[in-house]
């Protein structure tokens, strides 16, 4: 409730005609019962009505009146999001206004991100907004640069997707060709989350990139790549795999396999357990997932993937792995009752564990 208020002081400070009083009358009105981001939008709807009608005068208060640059890339919390009525006004009012707009996302985007505001402008003008982007990789500024992978996600979180990148994402690999090496880890991730957004739509651009970005990789770009393809090992692609070295089916044995209890209620839980055994001569380096087939409303299932380890095994050698999983309701998976069928996963390639029975409580 108080973030209109310190938004109010701010531009004060530097516009003496603000009328600091009706503005945050005009933004609470209604403001509770909203979520985030639409308080976000109310405030920014609020500041259109209550600073200048002209909108490159109306930006430019906005920016005078911004507090410091963010001086870390991390754990800095919910305080940047103080700035998202500032990303919504530019998104709302600014697409007029390429240039004065292009300048408040590049201020805004090292105070909190302009992540959201910057896809209007790649729709409107993605020629330029690109060419911009382009420029922006190279910037000294670590939350610039991660503006660009981030920005151009096509399917950034809380977000419109970015349907002509779903459909040709060769602009954005161009430009995530440019931050895969990026200095700072803030920055890599993102490159990798949007890689991860590209492998979604186009799993053979993400294998193709996989390995050509694999050639001489740092343990850094490494790790990018592992985070990229995360999704598609949970969907155990064999061109995936095979990038992360896990092409060959393991020569292993599966044993002692459990499942506790055979009939869990929902909103208990169920422990997973089995043996693995090397039977192979030399030593193996082997992926090993688990899935489960959830039942889903109609009555037909649905397979989740759950990660376990990479794990290293010398001839002969026995493993014990094992998880637990919880039956209980979640706002992403609404558990119905039923036979689940289970799987362990090993180098991508399923092999039967058992089952369970879920029943109501």
């Amino acid at each position: 409730m108080d973030v209109p208020g310190k938004i109010a002081g701010m531009i004060s400070a530097k516009f003496h005609r603000f009328s600091a009083d009706a503005f945050i009358r005009d933004a609470l009105d209604g403001y509770e019962s909203l979520d985030l981001m639409r308080r976000g939008l109310k405030i920014a709807q609020a500041l259109r009505r209550h600073l200048p009608d002209d909108y490159a005068e109306a930006v430019e208060i906005l920016i005078n009146s911004l507090g410091p640059k963010l001086e870390k890339t991390e754990n800095f919390g919910m305080a940047p999001f103080l700035y998202l009525p500032h990303v919504c006004f530019v998104a709302g009012y600014g697409l007029d206004h390429f240039e004065v707009s292009m300048h408040a996302q590049y201020e805004l985007t090292q105070r909190f991100s302009a992540e959201f505001s910057i896809r209007p402008f790649l729709e409107r003008y993605p020629e330029a907004t690109l060419a911009r982007l382009t420029i922006w990789a190279k910037d000294q500024s670590p939350h610039v640069r991660r503006l660009v992978s981030e920005g151009t996600r096509p399917r950034l979180p809380w977000a419109p997707r970015l349907r002509s990148f779903q459909k040709d994402p060769r602009p954005v690999l161009a430009l995530l060709e440019l931050l895969k090496d990026d200095p700072e880890l803030y920055v890599r991730r993102s490159v990798a989350n949007n890689l991860n957004d590209i492998g979604k739509d186009h799993p053979l651009i993400l294998v193709e990139t996989a390995h050509r970005w694999m050639k001489d990789a740092t343990d850094e770009r490494r790790w990018l790549i592992h985070h990229a393809l995360r999704s598609a090992v949970k969907r155990a692609e064999p061109g995936v795999l095979e990038v992360l070295g896990f092409g060959k089916n393991a020569k292993v044995s599966v044993n002692k396999a459990s499942i506790t209890p055979e009939r869990p209620m929902i909103g208990g839980s169920v422990a997973i357990a089995f043996e693995i055994t090397n039977t192979d001569s030399q030593r193996q380096r082997v992926l090993v997932d688990f899935r489960v087939h959830f039942v889903k409303a109609n009555g037909k299932t649905s397979p989740k993937v759950f990660k376990l380890k990479t794990i290293e095994l010398a001839p002969q050698e026995t493993v014990q792995l094992g998880k637990t999983i919880s039956l209980a309701e979640m706002t992403t998976r609404k558990h119905y009752t039923g036979t689940h069928r289970v799987d362990v996963l090993l180098n991508g390639c399923a092999l039967p564990l058992g089952s369970f029975e879920l029943m109501n409580d």
